[in-house]
């Protein structure tokens, strides 16, 4: 279940992947598969050629690209792997959100 994230975030985060970027959203979310990671980080972008290169240089899969009908494809980024990679691309203020 997702939830902390505003309607603006989300539209520029489908903004951004619509334009090709890697876009990065991150919000609070439960899941009972996963009972110590209360946040995901979603990377998304309409090249999937794109973000399976980006996920490669993190030594992610192109197979764990969640595939989506709608064109908002990403990787979801949990834990550890979440945090060294927001740290990396200079956007640890993105879990500093929900960490209070």
């Amino acid at each position: 279940m997702a939830f902390g994230i505003s309607k603006e975030s989300l539209t520029q985060w489908k903004r951004e992947i619509d334009q090709g970027k890697i876009s990065f959203l991150t919000h609070y979310w439960l899941d009972d598969r996963f009972p110590q990671c209360k946040t995901v980080t979603k990377v998304g972008c309409s090249d999937l050629n794109r973000l399976a290169a980006w996920g490669k240089q993190y030594g992610l899969k192109k197979e764990w690209i969640h595939h989506r009908k709608d064109g908002y494809s990403h990787f979801d980024l949990l834990g550890e792997r979440q945090i060294e990679i927001l740290a990396n691309e200079g956007l640890s203020s993105q879990l500093e959100l929900f960490n209070h």
